[in-house]
């Protein structure tokens, strides 16, 4: 059920989701055992010896995103963006900055190449502008580029960035001009706290939250290895629409679109073709876990399960769903054991059902 949170109920929010090592999985099950943040901040020293930052530390951010005209939205709000809010364990808060309404029509991200050609970058702005006209809002991550065309196509129909840092850190500088205007014709999202500076690290978790916002993800010229595939990836994750647009076979910036075209997104060439793939509904979400993954009554995981899925965490995230898989455990013992790696800060939960190392996560100043 979602409602809005009084002041007090957003700062125990805002606490725990802002305490180290408690990621999006572990503050979902820990609201799940525990009913509210206050009732889980109160478990909290019987679970580790994790310390919250204190209510008036979670109040300065609350008032600090406030001064920039911005707000903190917890994921129970009515004004937290509806998709991302259908994942398994959403980014428990978000920053926004501008016009939430923008993230309840139709959304679709368009991604690609910093360094895109003139010819990527005057597509892309058209397709933006065409699917702006045709009602839906453009989702895009600020960087130099495709998605600063992106952006600009859709200026006058709705926009919405997503920032790796906090949102008093809009990245990259060049873009700050169309940072500003986005923020009064649409919407800038972030996962982060405010005062993050962007590290290469966070970007995957501002993509996995770009795709998790949007209906569909559309790659314009992503290299093989681009952040724009890992967008992709955590489309296809998400249960989203991957949609690429075909380039030059000469082309090194074309390669990995060319390539997902090949592993079977949809292949388009204008928003006729968009459309049309989309169809007349919003394309069904494919759960992420067979059951519930914060069943309140969840058992401890089994002996040596925390252990295993210890050895396959790295830098690179990877889905609870592969972790259940690759160690055969059912996905609440899974979870159950990325709880107690993330509280001893061997493990960290990422937006969209994800997980790495425990290092790979917002550092917190308090």
């Amino acid at each position: 059920m979602t409602r809005t949170l009084s002041r007090p109920e957003l700062i125990a929010w805002v606490r725990l989701a802002r305490t180290p090592r408690i990621g999006p999985l572990t503050f979902h099950r820990l609201i799940a055992r525990h009913r509210t943040p206050s009732g889980a901040l109160e478990a909290l020293p019987r679970i580790s010896n994790l310390i919250a930052p204190t209510p008036d530390v979670a109040e300065a951010e609350i008032e600090a995103a406030e001064a920039l005209g911005a707000r903190l939205v917890a994921s129970c709000e009515p004004d937290y963006p509806p998709l991302l809010a259908q994942l398994d364990a959403p980014a428990p808060i978000i920053s926004i900055r501008g016009d939430p309404a923008w993230l309840k029509k139709p959304t679709i991200a368009i991604v690609g190449s910093r360094e895109a050609s003139g010819a990527a970058q005057v597509f892309a702005e058209r397709l933006a502008a065409d699917l702006g006209a045709a009602g839906f809002t453009i989702v895009s991550g600020l960087a130099r580029g495709l998605d600063a065309a992106a952006h600009k196509g859709a200026l006058e129909t709705g926009t919405v960035a997503v920032l790796a840092g906090g949102l008093d850190h809009p990245y990259p500088p060049q873009n700050l001009n169309l940072h500003a205007a986005i923020c009064e014709r649409g919407a800038v999202v972030s996962e982060a706290p405010l005062g993050t500076v962007a590290r290469a690290r966070d970007f995957p978790r501002r993509n996995a939250i770009i795709s998790g916002v949007s209906r569909a993800v559309i790659v314009i010229e992503a290299a093989l290895r681009s952040g724009s595939l890992i967008t992709a990836r955590a489309a296809a994750d998400q249960g989203r629409d991957v949609m690429a647009v075909p380039g030059s076979p000469l082309d090194p910036r074309a390669r990995g679109s060319n390539a997902l075209i090949k592993q079977g997104a949809t292949l388009i060439e204008g928003a006729e073709d968009v459309l049309a793939a989309l169809g007349d509904g919003a394309p069904p979400l494919r759960p992420l876990s067979a059951g519930s993954l914060f069943s309140i009554d969840a058992e401890p995981p089994p002996p040596g399960l925390p252990k295993k899925i210890a050895a396959l965490l790295s830098p690179t995230p990877i889905h609870v769903n592969d972790l259940a898989r690759l160690t055969d455990a059912p996905m609440g013992a899974v979870a159950a054991a990325l709880t107690e790696l993330e509280v001893e800060g061997r493990a960290a939960s990422l937006p969209g059902g994800y997980a790495a190392l425990g290092r790979h996560a917002f550092p917190i100043e308090t």
